[in-house]
């Protein structure tokens, strides 16, 4: 071959080049109508999905339900909260009797059971007002004070003090708050100016003017020196 062949011989013209060489890779442009049918599953898919995954979430819950032994679905009403105890500091109860005369119960501290009118009273005191303006004070360790009925239950070192000097010692007593009669089964130390009694019981009638001592009683009488 001879040396004046030059190498612009074998070129190929880039028309033709560019004609010979096959695309690796068909490209596809995706009609209007395609467009829109993809559109609309895609918003059918966002419609779809949230229900499917509630009820499956709906029968998860209600599983339980049916697959019971009698195989229907119930609804149970749940178990009413009420609280088992209202406890109160400090508490302070007030009212009058049907003669409008003033009376009040205090304590260190209060529990109400339930939803029961009784009150469970730590140290309970009691300040009763009565007809002639005398009054009755009374003090325990434990009370258990009925609200309606104006009935207090004391026990533990109880103590009633009437204001003409007579002062009741027992260990358990029941007071009427709103008449302020009391009584007690209890053996009974009673102190004043006249002395003092012992007794198996006592009983406080009329408002605290008439001082009954019940059972065995033994009196030591002070009288005045001349």
């Amino acid at each position: 071959m001879s040396d004046n062949l030059r190498r612009s011989d074998f070129a190929i013209p880039a028309p033709e080049r560019r004609r010979d060489m096959a695309p690796s890779r068909e490209r596809y442009v995706p009609s209007a109508g395609s467009i829109q049918r993809r559109h609309r599953a895609v918003r059918f898919a966002k419609v779809l999905l949230p229900l499917l995954a509630a009820s499956l979430l709906g029968l998860l819950l209600l599983w339980p339900e049916f697959n019971s032994q009698d195989g229907r679905l119930s609804f149970r009403r749940g178990p009413v909260m009420v609280p088992e105890s209202l406890n109160m500091v400090a508490p302070r109860f007030q009212g009058v009797d049907e003669l409008s005369r003033p009376y009040t119960v205090t304590a260190r501290t209060a529990r109400q059971v339930g939803q029961e009118e009784i009150i469970l009273l730590d140290r309970p005191e009691a300040d009763i007002l009565l007809t002639d303006g005398a009054w009755i004070f009374v003090e325990a360790l434990n009370g258990r004070y009925d609200r309606p009925n104006q009935h207090l239950d004391l026990e533990g070192d109880v103590r009633i003090f009437h204001d003409s000097g007579v002062l009741f010692i027992t260990e358990q007593a029941a007071v009427q708050v709103d008449t302020g009669n009391a009584h007690g089964e209890r053996p009974t130390q009673a102190q004043g100016s006249f002395g003092t009694i012992h007794s198996e019981g006592f009983e406080l009638q009329d408002s605290g003017a008439v001082m009954i001592f019940t059972g065995k009683a033994h009196a030591v009488l002070e009288g005045r020196q001349q």
